[in-house]
């Protein structure tokens, strides 16, 4: 149980020390919106919706819409509504986002090579494999949390 505690308390502590580096990776863009950037670079859609962006993240819907309205001013990224439902926004990335993430790649290469330093192919893989269980018993733990308040 110590051991547990320590991780939990320890992925905390680490995000928030691995934002605070990666923003001053770069002062055009903080980590927060390079990851909604990379999410949606990733994504199944080429166009995903706010929805889900946000779920993908772990977001709320307000604020990938807030993260979308100040990507898009600055060019980043172009939100559309969807043709069959105007309700519906999708999020596309510009050519402009393309470019400015190319100009990065050293950088960020950079960054994940000292992140990393140090690990052998093993450990890479064993917490790979920790965080994929972790994020699994969230997504379970969620699953449950929303039967509950449906009752």
């Amino acid at each position: 149980m110590d051991k547990q505690a320590y991780i939990f308390g320890g992925v905390l502590a680490l995000a928030n020390r691995l934002q605070a580096l990666g923003d001053k990776l770069d002062e055009h863009i903080t980590l927060k919106q390079w990851l909604f950037i990379a999410v949606i670079f990733k994504s199944e859609h080429a166009s995903p919706t706010i929805s889900e962006v946000a779920e993908l993240i772990g977001y709320s819907r307000q604020n990938v819409k807030k993260m979308a309205v100040a990507l898009e001013k600055r060019g980043f990224v172009s939100l559309m509504k969807d043709e069959h439902d105007a309700r519906i926004f999708r999020i596309y990335l510009t050519p402009k986002c393309a470019v400015y993430f190319q100009t990065r790649a050293e950088k960020e290469g950079q960054f994940m090579k000292h992140l990393f330093e140090g690990f052998s192919e093993e450990r890479t893989d064993a917490l790979y494999k920790g965080i994929m269980q972790l994020a699994e018993n969230i997504n379970l733990m969620e699953s449950r949390q929303h039967e509950t308040e449906k009752e």
